[in-house]
C-alpha cells in the first residue's frame, strides 16, 4: 500500500514540474489571493494590536477613581482589595492634607510637592525599585527630583505648618529618597509616600498627635476614615464590570473605559471584516482550484486509466490531485508570504516617522504564518477531494479502450 502511494507521490510531482506553466499559474492565483489578505490581517493586527499593547500597558487605562469625596473605612476597603478584579488598592487621604514643602541641600528652591499613597504592587512604579516605606522614605517624581537636583539616597527637609490652638506651628522631618520615579508615572512635581506618612501629615493637619514623630496634639480618634482610593484593576477588561459594581452601590468613579471600547469596537469591527474578505477570497480560489484539478484528471484519464490497470487502487489515485493541490498551497502561501514581507517593508518605512519607535503598522506573529499555511492547505485539500472524486471513477478499462 505504502509503496503504491510513494509512487504515486513521485508521479504526481514529476507531473507538476513536467506542466510547471499550469503550476505557476495555479501558485500566482493563490498567492494573489492569499498576500492581499496577509496584508489586510497585518495592519489590522498591526495598528489595532499595537493601540490594544499601549491600553495595556499604560497603568492609567486600568485606575479606577473615585470622584469628589467620599467615606470609606477599612473595613471596606478590604472587601473591594479582595475582589479578584482589583489588582492594588491603597487609601487616600484629603488632598489638602496631602502636601509637603520640600527643600534640598543640592537647591535654593523650596518646592511644593503633592503626595501620593503607594504600596507593594503600585503599577506605577518599578517593581525592582524601593518603596516608599514608613515615614521617612519618598519616591519622587522625576519633575520635583530635577527641580530640587536630587537622585537617590539623597535627603529632603519636608515641612508643613498647621494652626493650633490659636497660633501657627511648623514643624520638619528628614526624608531620603529611595528613586525617582519614570516621568509618564506622575508628570507634576510630586512624591509617592507610605499611607502611614500620609496618615501622620493629616493628623498634625488636623491638631492631633503623632506619637512617631513627636508631633503634639489631640488624642487620635480610632476608626480613621478615607476620603478616597488608588485603585487599579488587573486587566483593561475589568474596568467596565468595576465600574458597574461600584455604580450599585452608590460610588461614583471615573474610568478610562470609553477609550477601552472604542478600541475594543475596533478590533471586533475589522476582525469582522477581515474574516468575511478572508472567507470570500478562499472560497473564491478553492472552487477555481477544484475545478482547474478536475480538469486536468479529466484530460488525464487515459494515464490515470492505465495506472488502474497496472495495479494502483482506488485511494492511490485518489492522492494524485490532492499531491498537486498540496504543492499549491505551500509554494502559493510562500510566495504570498514574500509578497506580505515585502509590502509590510515599504508600509512600515513610509509610516515610521508617524509611529512610536519601535512600533510597526504592519505585522503577523510565527503563529499568524503557520496558521495562513493551515488554512490554505485544509482548503486546497477540500478543494482537490472534487478532482479525487472524479478520478476514483476512471475504470481500467478506459485505458484498454484507448490501446
Amino acid at each position: 500500500m505504502f509503496r503504491n502511494l510513494f509512487k504515486t507521490f513521485g508521479l504526481a510531482t514529476r507531473d507538476y514540474l513536467h506542466e510547471w506553466q499550469m503550476s505557476v499559474c495555479f501558485m500566482l492565483g493563490l498567492a494573489a489571493v492569499l498576500g492581499p489578505m496577509m496584508v489586510l490581517f497585518g495592519l489590522k493586527f498591526g495598528i489595532v494590536g499595537g493601540m490594544m499593547d499601549q491600553l495595556i500597558e499604560d497603568p492609567g487605562n486600568r485606575e479606577v477613581r473615585p470622584i469628589g469625596s467620599g467615606r470609606y473605612d477599612q473595613a471596606w476597603l478590604d472587601s473591594v482589595r479582595e475582589r479578584p478584579d482589583v489588582a492594588f488598592l491603597v487609601p487616600r487621604t484629603r488632598s489638602i492634607a496631602a502636601t509637603i514643602d520640600l527643600a534640598s541641600a543640592r537647591s535654593s528652591r523650596i518646592v511644593p510637592v503633592e503626595l501620593i499613597a503607594s504600596a507593594s504592587g503600585d503599577p506605577l512604579l518599578a517593581a525592582d525599585k524601593p518603596l516608599p516605606e514608613g515615614l521617612d522614605r519618598v519616591v519622587m517624581s522625576r519633575s520635583a527630583a530635577e527641580k530640587l537636583k536630587v537622585r537617590t539616597g539623597d535627603l529632603l527637609d519636608g515641612s508643613l505648618v498647621r494652626r493650633y490652638r490659636g497660633r501657627q506651628e511648623r514643624v520638619h522631618l528628614t526624608l531620603t529618597v529611595v528613586a525617582v520615579a519614570p516621568e509618564k508615572a506622575f508628570p507634576r512635581d510630586g512624591a509617592f509616600v507610605s499611607v502611614q506618612l500620609l496618615e501622620a501629615l493629616e493628623d498634625f493637619r488636623d491638631g492631633r498627635e503623632v506619637v512617631e514623630l513627636d508631633w503634639v496634639g489631640a488624642p487620635v480618634k480610632t476608626g480613621r476614615n478615607y476620603t478616597g482610593f488608588r485603585l487599579y484593576t488587573r486587566s483593561i477588561h475589568d474596568v467596565a464590570g468595576l465600574r458597574e459594581a461600584f455604580a450599585r452601590i452608590g460610588v461614583d468613579v471615573h474610568t478610562q473605559v470609553a477609550g477601552i471600547e472604542l478600541v475594543q469596537r475596533m478590533d471586533r469591527n475589522l476582525t469582522a471584516i477581515y474574516w468575511a474578505i478572508a472567507v470570500t477570497g478562499l472560497v473564491g480560489f478553492s472552487l477555481s482550484l477544484g475545478a482547474n484539478l478536475w480538469a486536468n484528471v479529466d484530460r488525464k484519464r487515459k494515464q490515470l486509466s492505465v495506472l488502474r490497470l497496472v495495479g494502483y487502487r482506488t485511494r492511490d489515485i485518489v492522492w494524485f490531485p490532492i499531491v498537486q493541490a498540496l504543492f499549491t498551497a505551500i509554494f502559493g502561501w510562500a510566495l504570498a508570504v514574500s509578497i506580505f514581507y515585502a509590502t509590510a517593508w515599504l508600509i512600515n518605512g513610509m509610516m515610521a516617522e508617524q509611529v512610536q519607535p519601535g512600533q510597526l503598522v504592519c505585522r503577523l506573529l510565527p503563529v499568524h504564518y503557520a496558521i495562513a499555511l493551515a488554512v490554505t492547505c485544509t482548503a486546497a485539500v477540500i478543494a482537490a477531494g472534487l478532482a479525487g472524486l472524479r478520478s476514483a471513477r476512471i475504470e481500467p478499462s478506459e485505458g484498454l479502450r484507448e490501446i
